[in-house]
C-alpha cells in the first residue's frame, strides 16, 4: 500500500477509535497485522497522530477549559474540584503506567492480546448496559474524589492492549454511578493529561522520535495527524450526543465481531 494512503487511514483509525470504548491502540496494532507494514517505522507517527485526537477535545470542549481556567484564577470552588478530579483520575495511569512500562510494550507486539482484550471488554460493557440504570445527568464538577480516583484506577486496565482507554474509564464511571453523558465527558477530559503524558515519556525514552531520525517523513506525520483531528472532531461531538440517547451496545457488539474476526484470521491463516 501507498506510505501516503497508508498515513491518511491510519490517521483517520485514530480519530474514529481514540475516543469510542473500542480501542484506537488495539485497532493500530491490528493494522499493522492485516496490512503488514513494519510498525518501528511508523512509531513516531503513532505518537504524534494522537495529539491530533488531543486536539480535537480541546477545541470541542474550548469553551469549558477556558471557564474553569479562569474560574482557577479566580479560586471558584467548581473550577477546583474539576482539576481535582482530573488530576485524582489520571495519578493512577502516571504512577502504574512508569511501573509496568515495559510490560506494556511487550504486550503491544501482540495482536491475539488485542483480539481477546476487545472480546472480553466487548461481553463487560454488554452486562454494564443492562444491569446499571440510566444515572441523571451530575457533571465532572460535581463526582467526589473517591469517584475520580476510581475511574483513574479503572483506566488503567486500559494498558492491555485492545481494552479501550475510553472504555474503560466510561463503563468505569458508569458502574460508579456517574451519567452516560458524564462519563463520557470525563474520559474525553481525562484523555488530554493522559495521552500527553504517555507521549511525553515515550519521546523521552527514544529522542529520536522527534530528531528527525524517523523513516516516515513529516509529510505523512502531517496528513496522519490532521485526518486524525478532522475525524476525532467529530467523533467527539457525535458519541456524547448518541450513548446519552441510545447507550454503548453497538460498540460491545463491534468489538466482539472484530476481535473474533481477529483470532479466526490469527489462527486460520
Amino acid at each position: 500500500m501507498d506510505s501516503i494512503v497508508t498515513a491518511i487511514l491510519l490517521g483517520i483509525l485514530e480519530g474514529l477509535t481514540e475516543f469510542l470504548p473500542v480501542s484506537s491502540t488495539g485497532h493500530l496494532i491490528l493494522a499493522q497485522a492485516w496490512f503488514g507494514y513494519d510498525p518501528a517505522q511508523w512509531r513516531q507517527f503513532n505518537v504524534i497522530i494522537q495529539l491530533g485526537a488531543i486536539l480535537a477535545v480541546v477545541v470541542t470542549y474550548f469553551r469549558t477549559f477556558w471557564d474553569m481556567g479562569m474560574g482557577l484564577l479566580r479560586g471558584e470552588r467548581t473550577s477546583l474540584i474539576f482539576l481535582r478530579n482530573i488530576f485524582l483520575a489520571f495519578l493512577p495511569a502516571a504512577v502504574i503506567g512508569l511501573l509496568i512500562l515495559d510490560v506494556i510494550d511487550a504486550m503491544l507486539e501482540s495482536p491475539a492480546v488485542v483480539a481477546v482484550a476487545l472480546i472480553i471488554g466487548g461481553i463487560a460493557i454488554l452486562v454494564l448496559e443492562k444491569t446499571i440504570p440510566t444515572r441523571e445527568e451530575q457533571g465532572v464538577e460535581t463526582l467526589s474524589w473517591k469517584t475520580a480516583i476510581g475511574i483513574g484506577f479503572v483506566q488503567c486496565l486500559a494498558m492491555i492492549p485492545g481494552t479501550s482507554r475510553s472504555g474503560a474509564t466510561i463503563m468505569g464511571a458508569l458502574a460508579m454511578g456517574v451519567g452516560r453523558k458524564t462519563a463520557a465527558e470525563f474520559s474525553f477530559f481525562l484523555a488530554v493529561p493522559t495521552m500527553l503524558g504517555a507521549s511525553a515519556v515515550k519521546i523521552v525514552q527514544e529522542p529520536d522520535l522527534l530528531a528527525g531520525t524517523a523513516t516516515i517523513g513529516w509529510t505523512h506525520i502531517a496528513l496522519g495527524f490532521f485526518a486524525s483531528f478532522l475525524v476525532a472532531l467529530v467523533v467527539v461531538r457525535a458519541f456524547v450526543a448518541y450513548v446519552s440517547k441510545r447507550g454503548f451496545a453497538p460498540f460491545a457488539w463491534y468489538r466482539i465481531l472484530v476481535g473474533s474476526v481477529t483470532l479466526i484470521w490469527l489462527f486460520a491463516f
